[in-house]
């Protein structure tokens, strides 16, 4: 089955050492967005970059470095999303945020509800 329909996409942008509440912050975040009932989110774990503090974050098999980039990217409705973004705001020390409205098309094998329809 495909279907096409308007959402919003936040992506969160963080080192890999990072914590909310002594968890690691991309299982705290998956976990308040569950939470919430959000409809999809994913965590993804970088290669190298940097943010605003200039400070390079890398991950590479020949050093012992943990503190890698993370990207959690999470997609539902507007209204949805804007449930999530105070408890971001309180669980991100430094780090981006990201919101964009996104065209979804979703494929799946059985019928599935929209997040409108949800």
């Amino acid at each position: 089955m495909k279907e096409q329909f308007q959402a919003r996409m936040v992506r969160v942008h963080f080192g890999e050492n990072d914590k909310w509440q002594g968890k690691p912050l991309h299982e705290a975040i998956i976990a308040k967005a569950l939470e919430l009932g959000l409809a999809e989110a994913m965590v993804y774990r970088g290669i190298e970059g940097f943010g605003p503090s200039t400070r390079i974050h890398h991950s590479s098999h020949w050093t012992f470095s943990s503190d890698a980039p993370i990207m959690v990217s999470i997609i539902d409705t507007e209204e949805q999303i804007n449930k999530l973004v105070p408890y971001l705001d309180a669980m991100l020390e430094d780090g981006l945020i990201a919101i964009s409205s996104v065209d979804v098309i979703r494929y799946s094998r059985s019928p599935a509800k929209s997040p409108e329809k949800q």
